[in-house]
């Protein structure tokens, strides 16, 4: 009867979760910048054309106003988890609930299901060691996420710098290079296409081009970015060339990221010893040695 009353209430408790978790997400995304936005250009009978500097005039008072819900929201303005969950690729509202409903909910159902199966005398420690791993699950999968997404960008940065220099030294400014790198990586790294096309956003709402940078820095923290933006900012302070700039910065990148190919195929040797030790040699051992010890057992029994 306690078991059956311990899966009555985490059952209750995950449905009451899970119900939370639907309307708080359907509030938010209500609530976004893009839907309020969507909402206020269908009753104003604004036309979806396309948009120069992302300003709009009002009709009714013919005033300039700043369409500020367009702009993502810089990494000062988000709280320590919405930065984490940026880093992972994740920026809408929702993740967050979900995030932190899932660091409450998890060690609760996780605790609740260890305790019911070794009963309430001999499982109490093993219920609070699933907890704590409950707890730390979501954080692992995030920090798995932040780590796999900023490889993607660290990979695809000497090709997008390799792009940029073509277009400035064709003559484009360095915005127009941004949005065609942005383009042209789509297929190949989507996800730094989606950073550039994060900074051309930002800079069309009228941001500054240096800050648009700091905060795609701050939004991926990767070290070579930071190194890029503090490239850009020293070039436009001195006023030199920038495409010599990024071809010097492009070329670092592409060396790291041969010597990081170069070490994780050093490192493939003293990996693979285990699989050898373990799988490869003991059947190697029974196909090599196997007949010799049936003939000499063979011998010695005669």
């Amino acid at each position: 009867m306690p078991s059956q009353l311990l899966i009555a209430l985490a059952l209750v408790f995950v449905s009451i979760a899970a119900l939370t978790i639907i309307i708080a997400s359907a509030v938010l995304d209500r609530a976004s910048p893009e839907r309020r936005r969507l909402r206020e250009m269908a009753t104003s009978g604004v036309g979806a054309g396309p948009v120069g500097p992302m300003t709009l005039t009002d009709t009714t008072g013919g005033l300039t106003k700043k369409v500020s819900a367009m702009i993502p929201k810089s990494p000062k303005d988000m709280t320590k988890l919405q930065r984490r969950l940026t880093r992972a690729g994740y920026k809408s509202p929702a993740v967050a609930v979900t995030y932190s409903m899932a660091e409450m909910v998890l060690p609760v159902v996780l605790g609740i299901t260890v305790l019911t199966y070794f009963g309430t005398k001999s499982g109490v420690i093993f219920a609070l060691f699933a907890a704590v791993i409950g707890y730390a699950l979501p954080g692992f999968w995030l920090a798995n996420r932040t780590t796999a997404r900023q490889k993607q960008i660290i990979n695809g940065l000497p090709d997008a710098l390799d792009l940029m220099i073509v277009c400035v030294e064709a003559g484009a400014a360095l915005d127009q290079a941004v949005v065609k790198a942005s383009e042209e990586l789509s297929i190949a790294y989507p996800v730094l296409a989606e950073e550039l096309r994060v900074i051309n956003t930002e800079i069309r709402a009228g941001k500054p081009r240096l800050e648009a940078f700091k905060n795609f820095a701050s939004r991926t923290g990767v070290d070579d970015v930071r190194s890029l933006v503090a490239m850009l900012v020293q070039t436009d302070r001195f006023g030199t060339s920038v495409a010599q700039a990024l071809r010097t910065h492009a070329q670092v990148a592409r060396t790291k990221r041969r010597q990081a190919a170069e070490e994780r195929a050093a490192k493939l040797g003293v990996k693979m010893v285990f699989p050898l030790v373990f799988f490869l040699f003991p059947a190697m051992y029974v196909v090599v040695l196997g007949p010799a010890v049936i003939k000499i057992m063979q011998f010695l029994l005669q």
